[in-house]
């Protein structure tokens, strides 16, 4: 499968092709990020990684910021249908982050 291009995820936010999955809603209300700022952050956002052979579809790592200019990353797919699955978003932190850009090792 092909890797996931910036330019498909903002026209997908701006035409509202998108949905949440139930983890990724999850995970949002738990790091208290709102759908306007999850869609913020896809707008002004750049792919951090991409996950061409991921088992469940192709997906990519997004790297954006919210209200406040905190970092959000924003895991997204492509449904079958060709519309734009959000499949986690949350506030990268340590143990997992060094910070928004580097994992942790």
């Amino acid at each position: 499968m092909s890797d996931i291009r910036i330019s498909w995820i903002k026209e997908k936010v701006i035409q509202g092709e998108y949905e949440f999955s139930g983890h990724a809603d999850e995970e949002r209300q738990a790091d208290k990020v709102s759908i306007s700022e999850t869609e913020k952050a896809l707008l002004n956002g750049e792919i951090l990684e991409n996950y061409p052979g991921d088992s469940r579809g192709s997906s990519c790592l997004v790297l954006g910021y919210g209200e406040e200019g905190y970092p959000v990353h924003i895991v997204c797919g492509k449904t079958p249908t060709g519309r734009m699955r959000i499949i986690t978003v949350y506030i990268p932190t340590l143990p997992k982050w060094l910070d928004a850009r580097t994992r942790r090792k």
